[in-house]
């Protein structure tokens, strides 16, 4: 028997028991759908994440209290004043922000809305490549003045417009007039925006217990962006007189940390949804052997008409892993079916791979052989006299 033989007898033997081929591959289905959807979105969303980090640039660069230490944070790691002098002092950096924040209830118009007040500085709107709908962000000139820059998101949520510069909101009793509506980017990293931004002598006036958690800032170019980062550290530790209380991060660094949470992330969820096609394929091998045990007397007639030990084990092994495949090919169907739908209600999109296909077809054939193997063996093995005889 050659091997189109085998295949065709294979195809054959699938078609006359097909409820029980289906319900065989169902395992097999899950597995790959699962496997290759899970992928397919890691690699997408890892991809979204990587772009909008470049869009923003690689020159930038955060410091914060080192919140590794033992030691609880002071509340007094940053003072207003600092931004200056460091610009002042570090001649590479282009634009720096202090920033404060916390969620608070907003009432504008005649609803009120959860949102995060985030006070800044004016170098923010660079810092960030915002785009403005309408009006500006707020400037230096503004920080002693109660004037609010709002996300068209929130503005739409507390307006129901997005035409609403001069209007006012009110935060824990006070009243901002709005400068400037924001653009929404859409952003993957910012998820749904509802941000509202007030100068950040206007929130540590309203909360004065509350403390600048960090500064930003951009250098002209990324070749300097860590000397730049080091350089503010130093000047905060002598303007502080604290040693080791600081800790920076460049834009880089997060990419890479990001890069690899995400890389992780999908091959350990990825991992466990494999496990499915492990049990596809004992669910594989369980019906071969009961196949074996069903088509005794004809292993045995095949064997008496002059096949050879190889062709029976070659035409069970083909059998079930023409099942796998069948089930692999389905699998791959859906789960790219599944992640763009998925990833349409998460907002990026899927990145699915010829080599993750490729690789789960290659999967799924390996697993027919691996589990395969034992029943293709049992029926070879058969003794033609004593498989005749069997009822």
């Amino acid at each position: 028997m050659n091997f189109l033989e085998s295949i065709r007898v294979a195809l054959e033997s699938i078609r006359s028991n097909m409820m029980r081929s289906i319900l065989t591959t169902v395992g097999i289905v899950i597995g790959i759908a699962a496997v290759i959807a899970i992928v397919a979105i890691g690699q997408g969303g890892k991809a979204t994440l990587m772009q909008e980090m470049e869009k923003i640039g690689s020159n930038l660069f955060a410091v914060y209290p080192d919140w590794r230490k033992d030691e609880p944070t002071t509340g007094k790691e940053f003072a207003l004043e600092d931004v200056r002098k460091i610009k002042e002092q570090v001649p590479q950096i282009k634009y720096m922000a202090a920033y404060a924040g916390s969620y608070e209830s907003i009432r504008g118009g005649k609803k009120t809305k959860s949102a995060r007040i985030t006070g800044t500085e004016g170098d923010h709107a660079f810092l960030q490549s915002l785009e403005m709908l309408e009006g500006r962000f707020f400037s230096k000139s503004d920080e002693s003045r109660r004037v609010a820059a709002i996300d068209e998101a929130l503005a739409e949520e507390l307006f129901g417009r997005k035409d609403v510069l001069g209007e006012r909101v009110v935060v824990n009793g006070n009243s901002f007039a709005i400068c400037g509506v924001i653009k929404d980017k859409g952003s993957f990293l910012m998820g749904e925006s509802k941000y509202l931004y007030i100068p950040i002598r206007a929130w540590l006036d309203m909360y004065p217990d509350g403390v600048i958690d960090s500064l930003q800032g951009s250098t002209y170019n990324g070749a300097e962006v860590e000397t730049a980062m080091d350089q503010t550290i130093k000047i905060l530790e002598r303007r502080h007189r604290a040693k080791d209380l600081y800790a920076g991060e460049t834009l880089a660094q997060q990419m890479e940390m990001a890069s690899k949470v995400t890389s992780v992330l999908t091959l350990i969820i990825g991992a466990i949804a494999g496990i499915s096609l492990l049990v596809g394929g004992i669910g594989v091998m369980n019906i071969m052997l009961v196949s074996v045990t069903e088509r005794t007397r004809e292993i045995g007639l095949r064997m008496a008409l002059g096949a050879r030990r190889r062709d029976i084990m070659t035409q069970f092994l083909i059998e079930a892993v023409m099942l796998c495949v069948i089930g692999g090919v389905i699998g791959m169907i859906l789960g790219v079916g599944g992640a763009y739908l998925i990833a349409k209600l998460a907002k990026w999109p899927p990145l699915v791979s010829w080599a993750t296909i490729l690789l789960a077809f290659a999967f799924s054939a390996g697993i027919g052989i691996i589990f395969g193997l034992l029943p293709a063996s049992k029926a070879s093995n058969l003794d033609p006299i004593e498989a005749l005889r069997h009822d």
